[in-house]
């Protein structure tokens, strides 16, 4: 079924569109969640609020692009889960991995400012991104958004993995030199 059918079903209340949203992108919002979660029960369940989310505010919105926006609602709850039942222990998961693999261009800063200045940020990573040939920055979302392991990352563009990292490495260190450049950070 067409996404535009199947957005219209959810602003007619029609609960099929639930079903027909698992059966098209059930799979795909899996297996994103289990990348954050790295556990089945919890991304089963992550991925069955996003249902329910997405019940909820259907309408008012109606996405252009379903499976974006699913994929945004998912992302969001899993990291949210991820954050709960990790506050007291690190679990290894392709989120975490990929977290530490980004500390060095970003930093995890809790201040009131930094808070504030947190669109800035995103709309400065977004224009760097932007910037970068094709490959290389669906290399880097492939990793960072969807939290893809470098080897599926690699699988999808029929490289080596030693190739992703080093396309990811290089990427991290031109984001952290554009982030300079742009002041977020000291370059002491």
């Amino acid at each position: 079924m067409q996404d535009d059918r199947i957005v219209e079903l959810y602003w007619k209340r029609n609960e099929a569109a639930i079903q027909h949203t698992d059966q098209k992108y059930g799979r795909y919002l899996m297996k994103l969640s289990y990348n954050i979660l790295a556990d089945w029960e919890d991304s089963k369940e992550s991925v069955n609020d996003t249902y329910l989310s997405a019940w909820k505010s259907m309408p008012p919105h109606r996405p252009s692009v379903l499976l974006t926006y699913l994929c945004k609602i998912t992302r969001q709850i899993s990291i949210d889960v991820f954050r709960k039942r990790n506050s007291a222990k690190r679990q290894a998961s392709e989120y975490a991995l990929s977290l530490c693999e980004l500390e060095d261009c970003v930093s995890a800063g809790n201040t009131t400012e930094q808070d504030v200045d947190l669109h800035l940020l995103a709309k400065a990573i977004q224009d760097y991104l932007a910037e970068l040939p094709g490959e290389t920055r669906d290399v880097f979302i492939g990793r960072y958004f969807f939290s893809d392991s470098i080897r599926e990352v690699a699988g999808y563009y029929g490289m080596s993995e030693s190739k992703a990292k080093s396309m990811l490495y290089r990427t991290r260190i031109g984001l952290k030199k554009y982030l300079e450049q742009e002041g977020f950070f000291d370059e002491t």
